[in-house]
């Protein structure tokens, strides 16, 4: 696992964004894990300026996102379905064939799971997953106590993250859903390479417990230190409470495979 530590949520943000783009021009056909949220919309929000501005193409792309509330209809403006398209499919020349989601409204969810982990493996596999985090540490909707080698699956969301999504929910908290449909800690970490997001001082102590603390069900987040090919990049604010601060810079400004990125480093201030 590799933490890199930018100055600002921007700069993080901005250097998140071109490495999925990379990734995607290295290979026309990419598999890319997706996630939600309101940092992710500007990371979608760059992509899609790279589509318009530089010509990004995303039409050979496959994406398959991280989760779904059970009992929302796609066309729900509060469903995953409708933030994606949103956000993202509706402003880049993906094929909406190539676009899947886990199906919150199936009669049978434990059957839809198993689909869903059986189209990931039609596809090749996860190439890229973008990740961001909870509160108490979760991925995708692992919560605490989910099983380090969880698959797809139907979940009970805690109190605190009914809570906190609430937000997203306006004026109409009590149709905040009570479970949602999500990829497993173990689908995340079969995906080749994965990228974690995180920004803002309220993720501070989670993060310091999910990257040098103890690899625990209780911050799922903290599995990620075994992976191979996990990259977790923070602002500052989100990285004040890692105890390696300085070498987590170091490796930004020194390793040779973040020289591509470092030119373009300072170009998302401001964001």
């Amino acid at each position: 696992m590799e933490v890199i530590l930018r100055p600002t949520a921007g700069d993080a943000v901005q250097l998140t964004a071109r490495l999925i783009a990379a990734r995607l021009r290295e290979k026309h056909d990419l598999v890319l894990g997706l996630a939600t949220g309101r940092t992710m919309e500007v990371v979608y929000d760059i992509l899609a300026g790279l589509h318009t501005n530089e010509g990004l193409d995303f039409s050979l792309c496959r994406t398959f996102n991280l989760d779904e509330y059970i009992g929302l209809t796609p066309d729900d403006p509060h469903s995953y379905h409708s933030y994606m398209k949103k956000h993202l499919f509706s402003r880049v020349n993906i094929d909406l064939r190539n676009t899947h989601l886990p199906d919150g409204m199936a009669v049978d969810l434990k059957a839809a799971a198993r689909r869903y982990e059986e189209k990931i493996a039609a596809c090749g596999g996860l190439d890229l997953q973008l990740l961001g985090i909870g509160h108490d540490g979760h991925i995708g909707f692992n919560e605490p106590l989910s099983s380090l080698r969880s698959r797809t699956r139907d979940k009970s969301l805690t109190p605190d993250t009914i809570a906190v999504n609430s937000t997203m929910f306006g004026d109409e908290p009590h149709r905040m859903p009570r479970r949602a449909m999500t990829m497993g800690v173990g689908t995340i970490l079969d995906a080749r390479e994965i990228v974690l997001l995180a920004t803002g001082a309220s993720k501070a102590a989670i993060m310091a417990k999910a990257l040098e603390g103890p690899v625990t069900s209780m911050v799922t987040a903290s599995a990620l230190q075994w992976h191979p090919a996990c990259k977790v990049i923070v602002d500052e604010a989100a990285g004040g409470a890692l105890k390696e601060r300085d070498y987590y810079r170091w490796i930004f400004e020194n390793e040779p495979d973040w020289a591509p990125y470092r030119d373009v480093a300072d170009a998302g201030r401001g964001i």
